[in-house]
């Protein structure tokens, strides 16, 4: 009998050879090696979107908060000790918070932190280094100084890590992308608020520490007189400022800046350089004096060598509460993204720049509400030129254009420079 071909053909199975099925799999693994830098580049997309968010949330607190008390959040206030006892820097403690607090502080009730003010602005006998004991006696209203210094850090001998609210880390006051979290910072910011292009007085305003008194009759003469001539931002320490002083502009002026919190890695935009102890004038000379101790082979960094560097629970954004400048605050004297280099320590001047965890630069929110994307190549002027400062000459005097460009101009609230960029396209 004979078989009928066509049915034959029929019974046949066809299957994959190993050949195949490794050409398959290869296709496969480039297939996912193609999507994967895509799938990455959506997600931190997703997550800048986020950041952004987040600071028009800040930008309608601020408002809110103008329309609510006619003037802006002031940058560094709050209570302070009477009568005062001793020397200024023994007068930190746990009684009062010797007027350090951010601007965030007053904006809580603003962006739904409701519950967070409550403790705030109450007595609150909650201590987080000594759980289920009541504390005695409570901490104060408006909380005590934000610092975590227990081993008397340069100058300050106060820890209070055991109040709840300056523990606490607040969802709106940090970036997706930032990884930062935890120990050694109290609760983190990735946004800080703008004190301008100038240096000098800009850490304490016109105010001496101890603040003996009525502080409306105890302003020091010669450090308001300095801080006049500097302190050209829309937030200035200690001092109260309205959107009416704003004479260039709500769209052209820098409300808040992004900046990238420290991870403990040496990188030069979140761990400061501790520069020259002691000398306050050599950052006003010549605000790169640090870029010197950069590692050339990697920098973004620190060089190993280098020893005059700040504590590690002073890294950049580590005090949400805290109004000195290592913690909430920027200028725009150096590019996003460039190095950080305090005077000495956490409650000094120094020269801090905007900066962020994503590619190229950082959001900027300003002051109309309306956030930003500024690159790291923002025109800059010449970052080797001195800050304004009182009886300073030429493009150093009071009232002269901003010596770094369109950077430093937008830091400036009332200067009338002339903006000739579209900033929000």
């Amino acid at each position: 009998m004979k078989l009928n071909p066509c049915r034959a053909n029929a019974t046949r199975t066809h299957a994959f050879t190993l050949v195949e099925l490794l050409v398959v799999i290869a296709i496969i693994g480039i297939l996912v090696g193609l999507l994967l830098p895509a799938v990455q580049a959506a997600r931190e997309a997703a997550r800048r979107m986020s950041c952004s968010n987040n600071f028009k949330q800040i930008g309608l607190a601020v408002h809110n908060y103008h329309a609510a008390y006619k003037q802006l959040p002031i940058h560094m206030n709050g209570t302070r000790r009477l009568p005062p006892t001793g020397s200024w820097f023994s007068e930190y403690g746990d009684d009062c918070n010797m007027m350090m607090l951010s601007t965030f502080v007053a904006l809580t009730p603003f962006f739904e932190q409701q519950g967070l003010w409550d403790q705030i602005s109450n007595p609150n006998s909650v201590d987080l280094t000594n759980p289920g004991v009541t504390r005695v006696p409570p901490w104060p209203a408006m909380g005590p100084t934000p610092t975590e210094e227990p081993n008397g850090v340069v100058i300050v001998n106060q820890s209070n890590n055991g109040y709840p609210p300056w523990m606490t880390e607040i969802p709106m006051l940090r970036c997706p992308s930032d990884p930062g979290v935890g120990l050694p910072a109290m609760g983190r910011t990735n946004y800080a608020a703008c004190l301008g292009d100038g240096l000098h007085y800009t850490d304490n305003g016109p105010y001496w520490f101890n603040l003996r008194g009525d502080p409306k009759i105890e302003v020091h003469r010669n450090s308001n007189t300095s801080l006049l001539a500097s302190a050209r931002g829309m937030f200035v320490p200690r001092v109260e400022k309205k959107f009416r002083d704003v004479l260039d502009g709500l769209s052209n002026t820098i409300m808040y800046g992004e900046i990238a919190t420290d991870l403990g890695d040496r990188d030069i935009r979140t761990q400061a350089h501790s520069f020259a102890p002691g000398t306050f004038s050599g950052l006003r000379n010549d605000p790169t004096a640090c870029r010197d101790d950069i590692d050339p082979d990697r920098p973004r960094f620190w060089d190993p060598s280098l020893t005059d560097i700040m504590a590690g629970n002073q890294g950049r954004g580590f005090r949400w509460a805290s109004g000195m400048q290592p913690y909430t605050a920027i200028n725009t004297i150096l590019p996003p993204n460039s190095e950080t280099c305090m005077s000495l320590e956490d409650t000094t001047p120094g020269v801090l720049s905007a900066s962020s965890r994503h590619q190229g630069g950082a959001h900027l929110l300003m002051g109309d509400g309306a956030v930003i994307f500024i690159t790291d190549s923002i025109e800059a002027g010449d970052p080797t030129n001195g800050t304004v400062v009182y009886n300073g000459t030429g493009n150093r005097s009071p009232g002269a254009a901003s010596p770094y460009g369109l950077w430093g101009a937008l830091g400036t609230r009332a200067n009338r420079e002339v903006i000739q960029e579209q900033l929000n396209q």
